[in-house]
């Protein structure tokens, strides 16, 4: 257990840049989702405030949210996202790729979170708060650990190329980049759990309490 806490530390140290940079795209990514929120035009709000209006009526209509196509969907998704991150690292040329990802997965939240707390005010950010934050308070770190992985090992393998150790074995640093990832995505599965029964139940409780 020692070893395993000294390793962790030393990976950290050794990484700690990659690990930086992937928090500061991340929120880059996030800040330019809330500034598309604030650049675009009154009809363009309301035509997409329709729509989100028209699937708060769906779920007010609903007599049970089924909880069980949540999770499957859910963890679907983080298994396909999870596999593309790992697929990336283990070609150098998708590197960009990943930094992409992660600044697209931060786009996203801030522009979900930006949009419904512009058009709900103090109700969206309840509605944010309950429906959105719990899970990505383990999905996002999930995903930037999974993107600074891919990161760190498409590095090594540059590294290797240029200095002609393409020839040394990568069994074992294959294997516990799968490791980690395999990790990640059981980490995933419960963050999907809590997605589909804790904050689908609230999302649906509060759409029914501004709605109903």
């Amino acid at each position: 257990m020692y070893t395993k806490k000294t390793h962790m530390t030393h990976h950290i140290k050794n990484h700690a840049t990659i690990y930086i940079f992937m928090i500061i795209l991340f929120l880059t990514g996030v800040i330019f989702g809330a500034v598309i929120v604030n650049s675009m035009s009154f009809v363009q709000k309301q035509d997409l405030f329709f729509y989100l209006e028209r699937f708060f009526g769906e779920l007010v209509d609903e007599q049970q949210i089924e909880s069980h196509d949540i999770l499957k969907n859910s963890f679907f998704y983080h298994i396909k996202y999870l596999l593309l991150l790992f697929v990336l690292g283990l070609s150098v040329i998708g590197l960009p790729l990943v930094w992409v990802l992660l600044f697209l997965k931060g786009l996203v939240i801030g522009f979900s979170v930006g949009f419904i707390v512009n058009q709900l005010g103090l109700k969206g950010l309840l509605l944010a708060a309950t429906a959105i934050a719990p899970q990505n308070l383990l999905l996002i770190p999930i995903y930037m650990i999974a993107g600074s992985l891919s990161m760190i090992f498409s590095l090594s393998l540059l590294s290797k190329l240029f200095s002609r150790k393409m020839l040394q074995p990568v069994v074992q640093p294959l294997g516990k980049y799968a490791a980690s990832f395999t990790i990640l995505l059981g980490a995933s599965f419960f963050a999907a759990m809590i997605e589909a029964y804790i904050s689908g139940g609230a999302m649906k409780m509060l759409v029914e309490s501004f709605y109903g």
